[in-house]
């Protein structure tokens, strides 16, 4: 019998968590949705979209290398995930600070790297590699509790990274040098910052997959920088937004048999929209409000 959507939410609801496969679902997204929505949070204030692209792309090497070695894949992700954060972070310090032109050239290098090195392991290989489109767009069938606890316990770790150095990394992030003359550990924060936006994006993509990682990580922060820019206000709007669409995709994906990946980015997609257009509109208020003063 195929579920059936109704507008009976509680009904809903019940029906899909009598089934362990989407309460590990909903368990797990709800944790990538809080640890994807605050490292994007920064990653978007620190202009570093490029690199979590690059980074998402780290898991097809790792997913193939994996294969290759006989590992696991979500190991694959990690630590190739890591390792591309750490070359990142390595060189685009030009003299102790950020240099974003050399930054874009390395994640530029890093990532034409990776995809080569992801087909070099499928060719030694000599496979195909198993859920591709799962990979690639994401799935929510097949979590299991031991993943559930495995990004409970990154999520955790990120979580506590971003409560012990968030405010000096935010010091760095909005004037480096600023930070760099009052003593802020710059170099030290970007690579840590790297290495936990590295291992967010891999345990992101296990659930949005490596093409739709950005729906979680970019589109909630830029849609709440869109409407407020207050710090606290920012932070608690994009983990409320990645939450909504999370639950959101997962549900229709449930009812509708199509990607979860699909469903949150086009959630994503619209509420950004609606963002920017509020934003204008508030804007051009505010500019014919002047013009009747003056």
């Amino acid at each position: 019998m195929n579920p059936t959507l109704t507008w009976d939410i509680s009904s809903d609801v019940s029906q899909m968590l009598r089934f362990p496969f989407m309460v590990n679902a909903l368990e797990a997204g709800t944790i990538v949705a809080v640890m994807a929505s605050v490292v994007g949070w920064f990653m978007v204030l620190r202009r570093e979209s490029f690199v979590g692209h690059t980074l998402s792309l780290m898991s097809f090497p790792g997913a193939s290398g994996a294969l290759l070695v006989g590992a696991s894949q979500v190991l694959g992700y990690f630590v190739f995930c890591a390792a591309g954060a750490l070359v990142i972070a390595g060189g685009s310090q030009g003299g102790g600070r950020r240099d974003h032109a050399q930054e874009s050239a390395v994640v530029g290098t890093v990532q034409a790297f990776a995809l080569a090195l992801g087909f070099l392991f499928l060719s030694l290989y000599s496979g195909v590699l198993e859920s591709l489109e799962t990979l690639l767009f994401g799935s929510f069938l097949g979590i299991t509790t031991g993943q559930v606890r495995t990004l409970l316990i990154v999520a955790l770790a990120t979580l506590a990274f971003f409560a012990c150095a968030g405010r000096p990394l935010l010091f760095a992030s909005v004037d480096e040098q600023v930070a760099r003359a009052n003593n802020v550990p710059t170099r030290i924060l970007s690579t840590a910052f790297l290495l936990v936006l590295g291992l967010a994006v891999a345990a992101t993509a296990q659930i949005t997959g490596v093409l739709l990682v950005f729906a979680l990580l970019v589109a909630p922060a830029a849609t709440a920088q869109q409407l407020t820019p207050r710090i606290g206000s920012g932070l608690a709007l994009t983990v409320a937004i990645a939450l909504a669409i999370t639950w959101v995709g997962l549900g229709l994906s449930y009812f509708t048999n199509y990607s979860v990946g699909f469903f949150v980015t086009s959630a994503a997609i619209v509420l950004y929209a609606s963002a920017r257009a509020f934003r204008a509109l508030k804007g051009r208020q505010g500019r014919a409000r002047e013009l009747e003063r003056s």
